[in-house]
């Protein structure tokens, strides 16, 4: 019991263009640090803040370097412990009456510099110092040019106002506070993108391959127009035709006008309330698919055809209704558990169901409109991912798809791995649209191949997805070098996949066949149709 045509067709159609316009972004370039005074050019780098209230260790908080200052050690075995003491005056921009020998000081930010609060705790004995931010999140603590911070040589970290509240409450009540400092590095690739690869190259190869794999021995698979049906088909061939999206030039060009656009306004009226519809999207995407999936592969194996009528759906079998029970359940689950540990799990299979799902009924017909298509799609994320900080002073690209002033939620287009070997967690991510624009060209390269008769040696669809696995590799591999500098996947994805069928055609002479395929064929339904 699948959605009716117009319905899913409108939902995947929808899904596709918001999957392709938020879902191509790479991680955010760092800030270049500017020129400093002597002493003042010490990395920025998060801090784990361990803490023991009576010798009971306590939560670790997050804090963040100063830009002078001495390094923290890597390892939490060679952590800064030593005892925290309130210092008095609180902002430390006059000789504390308090006794900070050898004790971590805490003071508070404001009325003189970071570098004058330092000195002065340094120079009554105090082995570090804790500042404390004067509302939540931290700030950077550099220091002014004309200000030498050489003479400094004990740590400084900031941390926020709730983190040192629960420090000084402690101590006011009498109890005896220890706090441990040590910053860890982050890795700049994990061990846990080799998961996310592997993902996205299966989400690709399955997409491309599901036609064979639904295709049953009593019935043609839903998708399949590998070869050309004969008139005897007749409403067969018309309802399989019907469900197919045929991408075209127009509808290539009008997506980088009109993504573009949306994107602007996404970046300057992002609420909680847009990311919310696009959960809800997903959620309803992401059944549609997974109950096509399930219900395709149950059939293959299932010959139980037994039938129930339900007001508004029809006829269906019990096997699609349970299943379609078992979808909602799933994906409601996800939405009510989306910010636990776990999440990722739902996510990723709903996003993957929902992308193959989508590679079936939207297609490419042939490289001209491919090349039209990842081109502009080249161009847009270049542009929004490197370029726009130049006139927005942030990536836009970025700041859309981390979901910023969106109320904490972030937006469901990505497949999602957690970064097991970082200590401060997180997750490695790829957008949709990574695995969308490659994933059209690889599904055309399949159908070019089956109605050719080509092997797969012969063939491009081997050769595209093998270009497809190093293009994500190359990715990566540019993540690492660049230091986590932000990498957009189709500035490696688009010449590894179109350069290769291009170059590929050129070689066997069949360059003009791939341009002009399926050019004589009227498609039923166009992306780029007014």
């Amino acid at each position: 019991m699948a959605l009716s045509f117009p319905i899913s067709t409108v939902i995947f159609s929808i899904f596709f263009w918001l999957s392709l316009l938020l879902g191509c972004f790479g991680d955010g370039a760092s800030k270049d640090p500017s020129k400093s005074a002597p002493g003042c050019d010490n990395p920025y780098k998060l801090v784990k803040v361990d803490n023991w209230v009576n010798g009971v260790a306590g939560e670790t908080y997050t804090g963040v370097t100063a830009r002078f200052g001495a390094i923290l050690p890597l390892e939490v075995d060679k952590s800064v412990k030593l005892s925290a003491v309130v210092a008095n005056p609180l902002t430390c921009c006059s000789t504390p009456s308090t006794k900070l020998s050898s004790s971590i000081a805490l003071v508070a930010r404001g009325d003189c510099s970071f570098e004058a609060k330092a000195n002065l705790a340094q120079s009554n004995g105090a082995k570090a110092l804790l500042v404390i931010n004067d509302d939540e999140g931290t700030i950077e603590m550099g220091c002014d040019d004309d200000t030498p911070a050489t003479n400094i040589t004990i740590p400084i970290v900031m941390v926020p106002k709730s983190t040192a509240e629960s420090f000084r409450k402690a101590l006011q009540e009498g109890h005896k506070v220890e706090i441990g400092l040590w910053a860890p590095d982050r890795p700049v690739v994990s061990f846990s993108v080799a998961f996310l690869w592997l993902m996205a190259v299966s989400t690709v190869a399955t997409a491309s391959l599901w036609p064979e794999i639904a295709k049953t021995k009593d019935s043609e698979p839903r998708y399949d127009d590998f070869s050309p049906k004969s008139a005897s088909d007749g409403a067969t061939s018309k309802e399989n035709t019907e469900e197919i999206i045929n991408i075209d030039v127009k509808s290539a060009i009008i997506f980088v006008i009109s993504a573009s656009t949306f994107l602007v306004l996404l970046f300057f009226f992002m609420s909680s309330w847009f990311v919310w519809l696009l959960i809800v999207l997903f959620c309803i995407g992401g059944v549609e698919g997974m109950h096509t999936l399930i219900v395709t592969l149950i059939s293959r194996g299932c010959t139980c055809q037994k039938k129930v009528t339900l007001p508004y759906f029809g006829e269906t079998t019990i096997v699609s209704l349970i299943v379609l029970i078992f979808c909602l359940a799933f994906a409601i689950a996800w939405a009510i558990t989306r910010k636990a540990s776990f999440s990722w799990i739902g996510q990723d299979v709903l996003g993957i169901c929902l992308m193959i799902s989508i590679l079936q009924v939207a297609r490419l017909p042939n490289i001209k409109v491919a090349t039209v298509l990842l081109c502009c799609a080249f161009v847009y994320d270049i542009f929004w991912v490197f370029l726009s900080p130049i006139i927005f002073h942030q990536s836009v690209m970025i700041a859309v798809a981390k979901g910023n002033n969106s109320g904490g939620e972030s937006i469901p287009m990505l497949l999602r791995f957690p970064r097991l070997t970082d200590p401060w967690g997180g997750y490695d991510m790829i957008g949709f649209g990574d695995i969308l624009f490659p994933g059209l060209l690889v599904g055309f390269s399949l159908r070019f191949d089956k109605e050719n008769k080509k092997s797969w040696a012969s063939g491009y669809f081997i050769w595209l997805m093998v270009g497809y696995a190093f293009g994500l590799f190359f990715t990566y591999l540019g993540l690492y070098l660049m230091h986590g500098h932000g990498q957009p996947a189709l500035l490696y994805l688009v010449p590894c996949t179109l350069g290769v069928c291009v170059v590929l055609g050129l070689i066997r002479g069949e360059l003009k066949d791939l341009w002009n395929h399926g050019s004589s064929s009227t498609p039923t339904a166009s992306l780029g149709g007014a």
